[in-house]
């Protein structure tokens, strides 16, 4: 293991939650190398949790631990549980759906039902509402100290683990369509479910004028003729551009501006997006 151990949750930083976490994987051992992806996933937010997860784990490297706490049903019987992906990283998190993106787009190797009764803070035992910091950042630092091995976590999970939905994307006539699923929170970007290389087996080349619907549950909230550009610089300021993101999927931004709230977009279930040839 590289000692590296990732945090994010729900939790933002507004009391003293993160800071015990870090303190519990500072006591398993003082040379763990403690990082954070983000602390302002929107609370009980599992979609949004499995999206970032899957954002930035390409970018760690192999035997990196990943402590990822979005757990509106803790106390519950859902399980708690250590992943470990094909591409050799580890996360530990509750079985909800959080690794979903990484399931299917990176893939899950295998799985163990952490065994709380030898992977579970000292005296924390009566403690129900806090697995973060009782269970999963133990377990994470005690596996990424090599304290335990991932055979130690506890017993492998012979079941699925818990998925939620993705729409993707699919083809239409001169066209593609699929769900704004997420922000790109600071600047309102819209990033949607359609992959790059399914927007391009479509016949879409960079400066193409294309006709941009967005649907509410089957109402129309907006269409306008957008250029498909490289980058924000290919548009005067303020005004939209159709590009593909940092994460290889077709995305609406605001040159400067924020598209979300200039147009009343928002995301998930029932945020449909068409992109057509004019």
């Amino acid at each position: 293991m590289n000692k590296i151990i990732v945090f994010m949750t729900d939790f933002g930083l507004d009391d003293g939650a993160i800071s015990s976490m870090e303190g519990v994987v500072y006591s398993v051992d003082f040379d763990l190398n403690v990082r954070h992806l983000t602390h302002n996933i929107p609370p009980f937010n599992i979609f949004d949790a499995s999206y970032r997860l899957h954002q930035a784990i390409y970018y760690w490297p192999e035997e990196t631990t990943f402590v990822c706490v979005v757990d509106p049903g803790v106390g519950s019987e859902r399980r708690s549980i250590v992943a470990k992906t094909t591409s050799n990283q580890y996360i530990v998190t509750p079985d909800n759906g959080t690794l979903t993106h990484v399931a299917a787009n990176i893939g899950i190797e295998e799985v163990r039902v952490i065994e709380e009764k030898t992977n579970r803070l000292k005296d924390s035992e009566l403690s129900y509402t806090f697995f973060g910091r009782d269970v999963y950042s133990y377990t994470g630092a005690r596996l990424a100290s090599n304290t335990i091995s991932f055979e130690e976590v506890g017993p492998l999970l012979k079941d699925d683990i818990v998925l939620l939905d993705l729409y993707g994307c699919q083809e239409i006539e001169n066209g593609i369509k699929g769900q704004v699923d997420i922000l790109d929170v600071r600047y309102g970007s819209l990033w949607t479910s359609i992959p790059y290389d399914d927007f391009k087996k479509c016949g879409f080349e960079i400066g193409d004028n294309v006709l941009v619907e967005i649907f509410n549950n089957d109402k129309k909230v907006y269409s306008q003729v957008i250029e498909y550009g490289k980058s924000f610089a290919d548009v005067d300021i303020n005004e939209p551009l159709l590009y593909m993101n940092s994460t290889y999927n077709m995305a609406i931004a605001l040159n400067q501006g924020n598209f979300s709230k200039a147009n009343g977009i928002g995301v998930g279930k029932g945020w449909i997006i068409t992109l057509t040839k004019v």
